[in-house]
């Protein structure tokens, strides 16, 4: 997909232990190395495990001068499930159109309802089951950086395998782990059809 806008911004939303930030940080490398600006941040509030955590990538053909939040997101990534119910904190400031990726087997119909309402695409993946069968721990922010490749083909899926493969390089099972379930996810995400 080509970038239609000046500048692409995803926002992501977790908790803290998840690996929001690093599902940013990644995702922000990917696009580097193909050529493209970025600009990762993270945005935390309390620093403990389990509080809501929101992360910003900004991806653009040219150069970013802008570094602050995401207040009007392209798109929005959920990796932690619960999150789902707090439709308005996840949908806020969403553009018209945008795109809305979730760690669920089914939206539910709060989401859906905004969803329609900004005409937005949404694409969910049970990031939960692959991150259970694959670590045997809720590590939901691979399998949910797999989902949004797929589902906004901003980067390409050999580039962010690249970059997974550098950064758990020298952990083989925990690279080989995560490949497994960014391609898992790549492949199972589904999008919502009205």
């Amino acid at each position: 997909m080509e970038m239609d806008e000046e500048i692409y911004e995803v926002r992501w939303h977790g908790r803290g232990g998840q690996g929001v930030v690093t599902s940013s940080e990644l995702l922000a490398i990917a696009a580097l190395r193909e050529g493209k600006y970025v600009y990762n941040a993270p945005e935390f509030g309390p620093e403990r495990r389990g509080a809501p955590v929101r992360a910003y990538t900004r991806i653009s053909k040219q150069p970013i001068e802008l570094h602050s939040g995401i207040y009007n997101p392209d798109a929005v990534v959920v990796i932690d499930p619960s999150l789902q119910g707090e439709v308005s904190y996840i949908t806020q400031g969403l553009k018209r159109g945008g795109l809305i990726v979730l760690n669920t087997t089914e939206p539910n119909e709060n989401i859906l309802k905004v969803a329609r309402e900004l005409n937005a695409a949404i694409w969910y993946v049970d990031a939960y089951s692959i991150a259970m069968e694959i670590f045997g721990r809720p590590f939901y922010n691979t399998p949910m950086l797999g989902a949004f490749v797929r589902a906004s083909g901003i980067v390409r899926l050999d580039t962010v395998l690249s970059v997974v493969t550098e950064r758990f390089g020298k952990e083989p099972k925990l690279a080989e782990g995560n490949l497994n379930a960014i391609k898992r996810a790549f492949e199972t995400v589904k999008k919502y059809e009205w």
